[in-house]
């Protein structure tokens, strides 16, 4: 990293790792904190930074939105992989990704992906509380990260760019600002990338992500599947126009295109980086000619006095988000009456979208189970996930849905079945229950609930 500027990078994924360590240009990489351990890195992920390119730990599963207080145990596995990476700072999102349990006395559910939080007032003092207790436990610095979102919470306060400045202003938190996010956010929630731009403190920016997505019945989904479109390109354009970003990384989370494409689109990053001039200003004691600090990102975006004036959240405000976000999810995830203010359209379309996520990160983690049951596996997935959350995680997921299969005496190919048999007891190390088994349980469990 050259006088605290990451540079132009790109997200290693173990499936372009080779394609990484040869894209020439690639100044530093980023990293799936909960995919690497810190004791075991990858080859590629200790060859890249053998040669000097830094690595940043992503998070996805803190859920600082949520209503609960951030989990011990996630706060020390992420600090230990910032440690174990030697990364300057560590990232992770404004989000929620899991709700119920004790705070709502109702079950606990796990989305399997972010979901946005509310921007009021309760949701904002929650979050800061849950950030400066990130912040306390980490080793570095942390960035957080705007996501894309397919639904809009009723009732807010305010729109996204003062959310986020207000939760800079209030925890020195930096951000990581993603363009294709806000244009996601323009597609589906009419919400202007300019005005929040405009809005938010850029100087608080620890690095952009560019990223493709599709558009589909006037839904854009935010895939990291697809090439970086024109529009996602004007916003980074608008945003370098106002701020030179310390850092642009470009994501690729599926169907990774040839080696020579990922090399363009990196280029045309760079272009945009090169062609954009923002105004300059005066840099800050200590900083360097273009602004940037000597020693990296700066922790802290304003005085460290500055993280206490705000009152922390009371627990009736965590109650009340709690409640919030564990009926949104139930309706999601478990089939549950849709909360009636919400757009009930766009609430169909995010809990197909989050089904067919969990199917193809099962068929990833599990590569047995499609290959079982072939052409039948996603609707045979999606049949089983209209009413069964996640609670546990993928793996116990991919677990849970080869039991259904197997109770329900499927699948109806005998040697298929006994494949899918083999597979499920290799891992549990029991037999699989029988259907009166599941029904017993099942209606003990509504007893003690009562």
């Amino acid at each position: 990293m050259r006088h605290g500027i990451l540079g132009t990078g790109i997200g290693w994924r173990p499936e372009i790792a080779e394609t990484v360590e040869r894209l020439p240009g690639v100044d530093w990489v980023e990293v799936v904190a909960e995919n690497v351990c810190p004791g075991h890195l990858p080859e590629s992920v200790e060859r890249l930074r053998a040669r000097g390119v830094t690595v940043v730990p992503h998070g996805v599963s803190l859920g600082l939105g949520g209503a609960d207080r951030p989990d011990e145990r996630r706060l020390k596995d992420l600090a230990e992989r910032a440690e174990a990476l030697g990364s300057p700072l560590v990232t992770e999102h404004i989000a929620f990704v899991r709700a119920g349990g004790p705070l709502t006395a109702s079950q606990h559910l796990e989305a399997g992906h972010l979901l946005p939080v509310p921007r009021t007032r309760d949701a904002l003092a929650v979050l800061c509380e849950n950030v400066r207790i990130a912040q306390d436990s980490l080793p570095v610095p942390l960035a957080l990260e705007n996501i894309a979102a397919l639904i809009a919470w009723p009732g807010e306060e305010m729109s996204e760019g003062r959310f986020l400045a207000e939760l800079v202003e209030r925890t020195g938190v930096q951000l990581l600002i993603d363009v294709a996010n806000l244009h996601t956010n323009f597609v589906n929630r009419g919400e202007d990338p300019a005005k929040a731009l405009a809005e938010l403190p850029v100087e608080a920016i620890a690095y952009v992500h560019v990223a493709g997505g599709v558009e589909r019945d006037g839904v854009w989904h935010d895939t990291h599947a697809h090439p970086v479109p024109e529009q996602v390109l004007d916003v980074l354009r608008e945003l370098t126009s106002r701020v030179a970003p310390p850092g642009v990384l470009l994501e690729r989370d599926d169907d990774f295109p040839p080696e020579a494409e990922l090399a363009s689109e990196l280029a045309t990053i760079r272009s945009v980086l090169e062609s954009s001039r923002p105004p300059k200003r005066n840099p800050a004691p200590g900083s360097q000619p273009d602004g940037s600090r000597p020693d990296g990102p700066e922790p802290e975006s304003v005085p460290p006095a500055a993280r206490t004036a705000a009152p922390a959240a009371d627990e009736a405000a965590r109650e009340r988000l709690g409640i919030a976000q564990a009926a949104l999810l139930s309706a999601l995830v478990a089939g549950t009456p849709a909360p009636e203010e919400f757009d009930q359209r766009r609430l169909r379309v995010q809990s197909r979208a989050l089904a067919v996520k969990r199917s193809r990160v099962v068929a990833k983690i599990a590569p047995e189970l499609p290959e079982i049951l072939g052409r039948e596996y996603r609707a045979a997935f999606l049949a089983y996930a209209r009413n069964r959350p996640m609670r546990s995680g993928y793996r116990r997921d991919a677990m849970s849905f080869a039991e259904h299969l197997l109770v329900e005496g499927r699948p109806g190919d005998p040697a298929a079945r006994e494949r899918l048999t083999r597979w499920w007891q290799e891992r549990a190390g029991v037999r699989p229950r029988r259907r009166t088994d599941r029904i017993f349980r099942a209606a003990r469990a509504v007893l003690v609930r009562r």
